[in-house]
C-alpha cells in the first residue's frame, strides 16, 4: 500500500464514521440539519439569502432506506445513490444544503495587473501550491469575491486542488470556486470529505478541458456527522498527518529498493565475478599467465605464416614486486594507478585487444536496403537487455565483406549512439549468416562468454565512462582494445559463466 493509498483509506474510514467512536451524548446530525433549515428560513425572511427553488430533504423512510424529496416533488428512494452505510447519528445531505458556493469569473487582461493595485486575482491551480494560495496578480475590478477562511476548489483544468484562503479577500477566476458555510458546519470537515471524494470529482469533469459545473458540486452527497464528531474526526486526521508522511517516505524507499535491488544485485554479482570472488579458485587450473603466453605464441605463428598482421601495439602486463608493469613498444612502465582492484594469483591483467579481434560495421546505401530478402543487418536496436532481438530487422541486397559478417558466438557491441548510456551495450549473436551496421563493433574470441560477462560488469562501464568522447558518444576500436580486463584461467572462466547464468536466472524471479 502506498502512502497515498493509506491516506485515502483513512479518509474513507473518516467519512464512513469508522475512524473515531460515536458518542451517544452527541447531538445527532438530524438536529443540526433541522437547525440549518430553520436558519435558512430566517435568512430568507430577512432578505439575507434567496429562497431555493428546489431544496433537497433527505430522510430515512419507514423501511430504513434513504429517501430524498426535492422541492414539492414526491420523495424517491436514493438507496442506489448512497455509496455506503453511516452511523445512526449521522445524516446524508446534499452539499449545496450546507454551503454557500461562489463561482469565479475571468477578467480580461486590461482588468488585472502585476503592480499590486486592488485585491488579489486568483486564476487557477497554478495559484495553489502545498495548500498555500500564491498571489501574483491583482485587480481593481473585483466581482466574484472569496473571503478569508473560504475553501478554494479548482473546478477547471486541474480539478480538485484545494486550499484555505488566508487573505482578507480575493477575486477568483472561472477555474476556481469559493466554498463557505454560514451554518456552523466545519469547513475542515468539508475539506476532508472532498479530499476523499476528489477521484469522483475528476471523473465528473467533462469536455476537452476537464471541468466540473456548479451543479456537480452542489449535488454531491455528503455524510454529515454530529458537530462534536466532526471536530473529533478532524483532530484524529490531523494526528495522522505526520505518521502518514513517515509511512509514505518509508514506502517509497522500500519500493525504490524493490525496483532497484535486482539490478544492483545483478551488478554486484558481475563485479564479484570479475574480481575472482564468485567461485573458488582451483589450484590445479592452468594459470592465466600461461594462457596469455600461449596466445602470444599462437599470434607469432600466424604472423610468421602471413595469416595476420603483427600488432604494432602489443601489450604485455607483468606482476613484479607486488606491482603491475606494462611492456608496450619495448618500453616498460608501472600501471598500478590503472589497476582498479586485486585479483587472485592465478589470474592476470591484460588489454582486451590481446584476447579479441574487432571490426566496425559498414554504412549501407539506401538503395541496398530491401523489405525482407538479402542479408539481415544487425543494429543497436537489435540488442535488448543483453540479448539479441530480431523483431526489428533491416535487410540489404549488396555483397557483404567477410569482416562485416557475424557468426554465431560473436559479440555485437554498440560502439556509437546518441545516448552515452547505450554505448557499450552488447549481446552474443546466436545465429549465423548476418551482417552488422555502422556504429556497431564485432568482437571475436575464444573467450567470448567470459568477455561478454566482463562487458556487462560495472568494471567495464566505469572504464568506459572515463573515456572522453567530446561531442560524440562512441567507443573506437582502439579504445575498446585498450580496456583492462582481469583474466581468469580458462577453466575458471567456464565456472564463472555457469555460476553467473544460474544466479542471474534466480535474480530474474525477484523482478
Amino acid at each position: 500500500m502506498t502512502g497515498q493509498q493509506l491516506k485515502n483509506s483513512i479518509l474513507q474510514m473518516a467519512v464512513q464514521g469508522k475512524l473515531v467512536p460515536q458518542d451517544p451524548n452527541d447531538e445527532p446530525a438530524s438536529v443540526l440539519v433541522d437547525r440549518i433549515r430553520e436558519e435558512k428560513e430566517r435568512l430568507i425572511a430577512e432578505g439575507e439569502i434567496k429562497k431555493e427553488k428546489n431544496p433537497s430533504r433527505i430522510f430515512r423512510g419507514a423501511d430504513n432506506l434513504p429517501y430524498e424529496q426535492i422541492g414539492k416533488n414526491k420523495p424517491v428512494c436514493i438507496a442506489d445513490e448512497v455509496p455506503f452505510d453511516i452511523p445512526d447519528s449521522w445524516e446524508w445531505i446534499r452539499l449545496g444544503e450546507i454551503i454557500t458556493l461562489t463561482s469565479g469569473q475571468d477578467l480580461t487582461p486590461d482588468k488585472y495587473n502585476s503592480n499590486r493595485s486592488g485585491i488579489p486575482y486568483i486564476t487557477g491551480a497554478s495559484n495553489i501550491e502545498n495548500d498555500e494560495v500564491i498571489i501574483n496578480r491583482w485587480t481593481e475590478y473585483p466581482k466574484a469575491i472569496a473571503y478569508n477562511g473560504d475553501l478554494l476548489l479548482t473546478c477547471k483544468g486541474t480539478v480538485g486542488t484545494m486550499a484555505f484562503l488566508k487573505t482578507e479577500k480575493v477575486h477568483i477566476a472561472r477555474q476556481i470556486m469559493g466554498i463557505s458555510s454560514p451554518f456552523g458546519i466545519s469547513l475542515n470537515y468539508i475539506r476532508l470529505f472532498l479530499d476523499s471524494y476528489v477521484a469522483s470529482l475528476k471523473t465528473a469533469a467533462k469536455s476537452m478541458i476537464p471541468g466540473i459545473a456548479r451543479a456537480d458540486v452542489l449535488s454531491i452527497l455528503l455524510p454529515l456527522p454530529p458537530k462534536e464528531e466532526q471536530l473529533r474526526v478532524i483532530e484524529k486526521c490531523n494526528e495522522l498527518v505526520q505518521p502518514i508522511k513517515e509511512y509514505d517516505e518509508a514506502e517509497k524507499r522500500v519500493s525504490n529498493l524493490n525496483a532497484t535491488f535486482p539490478v544492483q544485485l545483478n551488478k554486484s554479482i558481475l563485479q564479484w565475478a570479475v574480481q575472482g570472488k564468485l567461485v573458488p579458485q582451483d589450484p590445479f587450473d592452468e594459470s592465466a599467465s600461461v594462457l596469455l603466453e600461449r596466445i602470444r605464441e599462437e599470434k607469432a605463428r600466424l604472423v610468421k605464416e602471413g595469416r595476420i598482421k603483427k600488432d604494432k601495439n602489443e601489450s604485455i602486463i607483468i606482476r613484479r614486486d607486488n606491482s603491475h608493469y606494462e611492456i608496450l613498444n619495448g618500453e616498460e612502465r608501472c600501471i598500478d594507478d590503472e589497476i582498479p582492484f586485486d585479483i587472485p594469483d592465478s589470474w592476470s591483467w591484460c588489454r582486451l585487444g590481446e584476447l579479441v579481434e574487432t571490426n566496425i560495421g559498414l554504412t549501407y546505401k539506401p538503395a541496398d536496403k530491401t523489405d525482407s530478402s538479402g542479408t539481415l543487418v544487425l543494429r543497436s536496436s537489435n540488442i535488448q537487455n543483453g540479448q539479441m532481438d530480431y523483431t526489428d530487422c533491416v535487410y540489404v541486397s549488396c555483397q557483404i565483406p567477410a569482416k562485416s559478417r557475424i557468426e554465431k558466438g560473436d559479440i555485437l557491441i554498440c560502439a556509437r549512439n546518441g545516448s552515452r548510456a547505450l554505448v557499450g551495450k552488447c549481446a552474443i549473436v546466436d545465429v549465423d549468416g548476418m551482417a552488422f551496421g555502422a556504429f556497431m563493433a564485432k568482437i571475436k574470441s575464444k573467450f567470448n562468454p567470459y568477455i561478454k560477462l566482463f562487458l556487462d560488469s560495472p568494471v567495464f562501464r566505469n572504464q568506459l565512462d572515463g573515456v572522453k568522447t567530446e561531442t560524440i558518444n562512441q567507443i573506437t576500436q582502439e579504445v575498446l582494445k585498450k580496456q583492462l580486463i582481469p583474466l581468469p584461467p580458462i577453466l575458471e572462466q567456464e565456472r564463472i559463466v555457469k555460476e553467473v547464468e544460474k544466479t542471474v536466472s534466480l535474480i530474474s524471479t525477484l523482478e
